[in-house]
């Protein structure tokens, strides 16, 4: 019996695993697969802002771009009485090639000079037009005026002077490659800018609201943060006094 217990005395300690307590060699895998679930989450959510970004800045550019055509193609001819067109030749080259959109704003023909490019009537009180740069200004006895007109890729002069009567005005200005808009927006298809500007502003102000909903949510998560830790840390605190032996 002394030797027996002896032995045991002088064996080493004891090598049978205490149940209430982890296995030391699994921890760095345990940690090691929390640390991968933890940051999956966090990919999908930073996966998630950017893409919301993304469509946010996608939804805001084409906005502005809707915004820039209804002001261009809409708003200033209306409010300054000017003709929207749109040049279909290519008489005027490379001045205004076709597609160019021209805006035509009216102008007394008394103050119409050399090197203007005037609209004007075929045929005057009909609707077709052509817009052509004036070569030449003539005066009558009475005080009556006519003007020489030109395309600039023209070899000669358009046959017939142009009369007071049949002048709409002169380019105000113009902008390439944008033709093509203004007949789908002042055609048959006047509803398109109104329509297309409508919808992206309701999907800019849905996509708004989501950001300041999630940047709301974050702040409330990132100042919850550290009473969670606390009370993580106050729980294993408690955990390891009680499995102590």
């Amino acid at each position: 019996m002394s030797a027996h217990l002896a032995g045991r005395r002088t064996g080493g300690p004891d090598q049978r695993r205490d149940p209430a307590r982890p296995s030391q060699g699994r921890a760095p895998h345990t940690r090691s697969r929390s640390r991968r679930a933890g940051a999956q989450p966090a990919d999908r959510s930073a996966l998630v802002s950017v893409l919301r970004a993304v469509g946010f800045g996608l939804s805001t550019g084409l906005v502005l771009l809707v915004a820039a055509l209804a002001v261009v193609l809409i708003v200033i001819p209306k409010a300054t009485g000017s003709m929207p067109l749109t040049v279909l030749t290519q008489s005027m080259e490379p001045t205004l090639p076709p597609g160019t959109l021209v805006v035509v704003r009216p102008v007394a023909t008394d103050r119409i000079e050399v090197g203007d490019v005037v609209t004007y009537q075929i045929t005057s009180g009909q609707a077709a037009v052509v817009t052509h740069r004036v070569i030449a200004v003539s005066s009558s006895s009475d005080g009556g005026r006519t003007f020489t007109t030109k395309g600039d890729n023209n070899a000669v002069a358009d046959s017939r002077p142009v009369l007071p009567a049949q002048i709409r005005g002169t380019v105000w200005y113009s902008l390439p490659e944008i033709g093509t808009v203004n007949q789908f927006v002042n055609g048959s298809r006047s509803w398109l800018i109104p329509t297309a500007a409508a919808l992206l502003l309701g999907y800019a102000a849905v996509m708004i609201t989501l950001g300041v909903v999630s940047t709301v949510r974050r702040r409330r998560a990132a100042r919850r943060a550290p009473a969670e830790a606390d009370r993580t840390t106050g729980r294993h605190r408690q955990r390891t006094t009680t499995d102590a032996p």
